[in-house]
């Protein structure tokens, strides 16, 4: 009798502790890797520059990783300083998207006429799923 007590005791404290080692581990990984990555490392936009006076039609360009694409394209918009949608349009790689590395991007953003004198241009990542976990941004102040 007293055999099987301490074998129980044995078996109680293994469980417990295995119960204690995993339910204590955590994935320490972020659930978005893109979280930590500083913006410049997956877009840089050559046009327009932050604060730039800009008219429709608009042309913008640069460069984004390829993941930023879905099916060689992302939206950019305008956007007035109250976040109204003046317009938005595909912009289009001009190489090979499927690639880890930079791909050049352009687009003409025809837009309304904003009624506030500032605004951004916001580059948004595709992303198809629609997932919020998939998404990201980049947006440069400019003036009407």
């Amino acid at each position: 009798m007293r055999k099987s007590s301490i074998l129980g005791a044995i078996a109680i404290l293994i469980i417990g502790g295995a119960v204690w080692f995993w339910a204590g581990r955590t994935n320490t990984a972020p659930a978005n890797p893109e979280e930590d990555t500083d913006i410049s490392q997956l877009i840089q936009v050559s046009s327009p520059l932050p604060n730039q006076k800009v008219t429709s039609p608009l042309k913008v360009s640069g460069k984004a990783v390829g993941n930023w694409y879905f099916e060689a394209s992302f939206p950019v918009m305008i956007l007035d300083a109250n976040g109204e949608k003046l317009g938005v349009v595909p912009a289009q790689a001009q190489g090979e998207w499927m690639t880890t590395e930079f791909v050049p991007f352009e687009a003409t953003l025809t837009f309304e006429k904003p009624t506030t004198a500032t605004g951004t241009v916001a580059f948004l990542k595709d992303n198809p799923s629609g997932l919020p976990e998939h998404d990201n941004s980049f947006s440069i102040p400019v003036s009407f």
